[in-house]
């Protein structure tokens, strides 16, 4: 008879165990099962299976014997056994084997059962496996296979159920959820039990026993890239920093756990870890040169850190780059962080832009930085130094807020004293308080770093509380207490003709795209998109988003006015013109200066078409009615009431209707040869417009005499022309009061003089309106006093035209100029100190 092979005899003698374990009833049978079972996983000389036996149980049969057991847990012959014979037999096959496979089972055993004494059961096993150090026997025995001999997708799982063991115990445990599992506590233990594999990595080294620190540098980035690393690194810091002081292996080591941990992880465990440690030789220890070997390590060491996060303390910096500065092949690195630094520092944008804190935080890098200069690398740098020194102050010194500028003049200060230019150094006067102390205290290096215990046995776990929630059974028994007193369904299908239909004629469409909520947003739409939803949505929000930031318009106004002007209908948006228009007003109204300044440039520029050039007319002269509003109504706050209040109200409603009613009928049946006046007259009021005026005015009366190739504005463009002089016009007759107003109808005067005669009636009607504009809004005094020698030949003009001009409009407008004319010289000539400066 042939001798059967180990794995055979393995598998057989594993199936006639569990079969007896099933079947049997015999308690001494079960026993015996189970000690056969145990015997392979028996190290020691007393073990009745051989080396090839226990390794063949390992690896194909141990799994299946513990879900075997977890799945039989309620069985009778469980509850046979007593509470020893559990312990031992039942609890220890979870205990001594293959600690990955088990820890797998038992969360899945977890995870599986409903609440009972068998769910408290494997939790009990689970914490005893916990506390009698199995996990730093799991994450040993992955050290020791330098090639693994498991499935990505096994130590994937067995990755996530030792780093998400928290959350899954809470989630099946709730309110009985045990103090061992809870974050603080677990997370400490995983660190130590890391630790202890490491320390068992180091003495196999010195013994000539090759390791691999893969699995132990997944699970600790897993853990920091999920949020516990401050928990973790807290236990973990202290202990590598103080085995690293005088030991090369533990070195080596730390350097090679870092360098195994994934690109995707690297950057948790940097920051905790630069959080974690006492000082940069303690960083420099454990983290080797990582930042030369590895680009992502270098990106967060050099820049994120830096330039892009700001929420650090001082000390973080102080690690950071007292870590680059401690090592000559590191060195290069920090003159490039140096230059990164200042060029932050002096950007007039970022002092704009960047919150304070932010501004402070690279102030105190700069600085840092500045202090770890030996002095030859400062002559060479001392060029870009003073240039980042000068633009910096100018540009924080520029900055409306006081700490912007107290923080300028400090770090001006230190940076002149630092490079010592010619003898001189800035000195400024400024309140000392808590951050320009801290920033002075930056130029003075720090030696050494805080002293580090040496733990004996680790770090002890810190003590939880357990905390006791109010249990949810109330809530899902109350659940179907709603469902229970549903009405008979019958009733309701008799009640659904008598449903009237919704009417949903007026519905639209809803977008999926969203309208943009910034203002720089919505001119990169229009910019650049060619969605035209977006579009749209874009040109609809625009004006609103003008009105509301007006920051965020004065530094983008220009721009999205050229845009805009630019703009054509590609998508046949509804109401574009209207929209555009809208827009376009109110970055003028908005932004006054800049935009004006831009539109009446580009009025007499090249390659406009003569829509365009109209269009930047309307904008103007829109927005300079806008702006000649009076300021008391914007800041009334019933005039909205009134508004909103204004209309006819039911005549029964008013008991003092009827008063009106018999007052109007009184008043249309009396005769009066004269009437004076009934109302007040208007008081002046200030207004956005007076101060802008010239603006607007003048310069679009500075190029209208040179004709283009695609614009003569005197030649064939007579529609542009008599835009151009009614846009005139209005802003005149808008500026009254105002004290530019004088020169602005002296100016206008002389331009459209030489329109008088003009062939075309629009140009002949906006002369005539610009006249009469000039009457309005020009003071009478200024009329007799800088026009005297052009009134006699203005009216026998406006005489003549109002008798032979063949348009009737001109007429009636030559008219009404005469009209006010005449009553502005005789109420001057009624005035005795005009009569005597006339004199």
């Amino acid at each position: 008879m042939e001798s059967l092979t180990p794995n055979t005899e393995v598998r057989l003698m594993v199936a006639q165990c569990l079969r007896i374990v099933t079947t049997s009833t015999d308690v001494k049978d079960i026993t015996a099962a189970l000690q056969t079972l145990h015997s392979y996983l028996n190290e020691g000389p007393e073990s009745a299976a051989t080396s090839v036996q226990r390794a063949e149980f390992r690896r194909a049969h141990y799994t299946r014997t513990l879900q075997f057991l977890v799945s039989n847990i309620q069985a009778d012959w469980v509850h046979s056994l007593t509470a020893a014979q559990r312990t031992e037999l039942w609890d220890g096959l979870f205990l001594h084997g293959p600690p990955d496979q088990a820890l797998l089972v038992l969360m899945e055993g977890i995870g599986a059962l409903s609440p009972s004494t068998n769910l408290n059961h494997l939790v009990s096993i689970t914490e005893t496996f916990l506390q009698s150090g199995r996990l730093a026997d799991l994450l040993w025995s992955h050290c020791l296979e330098v090639v693994p001999s498991d499935s990505p997708q096994f130590r994937e799982t067995l990755l996530g159920r030792i780093v998400a063991l928290p959350d899954l115990t809470a989630n099946k445990l709730h309110p009985n959820n045990k103090p061992l599992f809870l974050p603080q506590r677990y997370y400490s233990l995983l660190a130590t039990e890391m630790l202890t594999s490491l320390e068992r990595t180091c003495q196999a080294l010195r013994d000539g026993t090759d390791c691999s620190l893969t699995f132990v540098a997944q699970v600790l980035g897993k853990v920091c890239i999920q949020g516990h690393s401050d928990v973790v690194l807290a236990v973990m810091a202290p202990r590598l920093s103080a085995c690293t002081r005088s030991d090369m292996v533990w070195q080596r080591v730390c350097w090679k756990l870092l360098e195994n941990i994934p690109q995707r992880w690297i950057e948790s465990v940097l920051t905790g870890l630069v959080q974690a440690v006492s000082g940069p030789d303690a960083f420099g220890r454990i983290t080797g040169n990582l930042v030369l070997t590895n680009k992502k390590a270098q990106f967060v060491i050099t820049h994120k850190l830096l330039l892009l996060q700001y929420k650090y303390k001082t000390q973080v910096l102080r690690i950071v780059l007292g870590y680059l500065a401690a090592d000559r092949e590191r060195r290069p690195l920090l003159i490039q962080v140096l230059r990164s630094v200042s060029q932050a520092w002096a950007n007039p944008s970022a002092v704009k832009h960047t919150p304070l804190e932010q501004q402070l935080y690279v102030s105190k890098a700069l600085l840092l930085s500045v202090s770890l200069l030996r002095d030859s690398e400062l002559q060479e740098l001392r060029s870009e130094l003073l240039q980042c020194m000068l633009g910096g102050m100018q540009s924080h010194l520029d900055s409306s807020v006081v700490q912007i500028r107290r923080v300028g003049m400090v770090v001006g200060e230190c940076l002149s004293s630092r490079m010592d230019i010619n003898g001189t150094k800035l000195k400024f006067e400024y309140d000392q308080d808590d951050e320009t102390q801290e920033l002075l205290s930056l130029m003075t290096p720090v030696n050494g770093e805080e002293p580090e215990p040496e733990p004996v046995n680790g770090v002890d776990a810190p003590q939880e509380t357990s905390e006791v929630t109010p249990s949810p059974q109330n809530v899902s028994q109350n659940k179907s207490g709603p469902q229970a007193s549903k009405t008979d369904p019958e009733s309701d299908l008799d009640s659904d003709d008598e449903l009237t239909p919704y009417d949903m004629s007026g519905d639209q469409e809803i977008s999926q795209a969203s309208p943009p909520r910034y203002l720089r947003d919505c001119l990169e739409t229009l910019t650049s998109s060619e969605d035209a939803v977006r579009v749209e949505l874009s040109l609809r929000v625009a004006e609103s988003l003008v009105r509301k930031n007006v920051f965020a318009t004065r530094e983008i106004s220009v721009q999205l006015t050229k845009v805009l002007l630019h703009m054509e209908d590609k998508y046949s948006i509804n109401g574009f013109l209207s929209l555009r228009q809208a827009t376009m007003v109110a970055l003028t109204a908005t932004d006054c200066i800049p935009v004006t300044q831009y539109l009446t440039t580009e009025f007499y520029s090249l390659n406009y078409s003569l829509r365009q050039r109209l269009d930047m007319l309307e904008v103007l002269a829109l927005a300079a009615q806008e702006l000649s509003k009076p300021i008391t109504e914007k800041r009334d706050p019933s005039a909205g009431t009134a508004a909103s209040t204004d209309l006819t109200p039911y005549p029964g409603d008013n008991p003092a209707h009827w008063r009106q009613v018999v007052e109007k009928r009184i008043q249309s049946k009396t005769k009066r040869f004269s009437k004076g006046a009934t109302q007040p007259p208007a008081k002046a009021t200030p207004n956005r417009y007076a101060a802008v005026a010239g603006h607007f005015f003048f310069p679009l009366l500075r190029n209208y005499d040179k004709p283009q190739v695609t614009f003569d504005l005197l030649g064939s463009d007579h529609l542009v022309l008599g835009r151009l002089i009614h846009t005139l016009g209005l802003f005149m007759h808008l500026a009254v009061n105002a004290p530019i107003a004088a020169q602005m109808g002296h100016a206008l005067l002389d331009f459209v003089w030489a329109l008088r005669y003009h062939v075309d009636q629009m140009v002949r009607r906006g002369v005539l309106f610009a006249v009469c504009s000039v009457f309005l809004s020009m003071p009478s005094q200024n009329l007799l006093l800088d026009l005297s020698d052009q009134l006699f030949e203005t009216r026998t003009w406006l005489a003549d035209v109002a008798e032979k001009d063949p348009d009737a409009d001109c007429r009636s407008l030559a008219v009404q100029s005469l009209v006010l004319l005449d009553k502005s010289l005789k109420k001057q000539l009624q005035d005795p100190q005009a009569l005597s400066l006339e004199s």
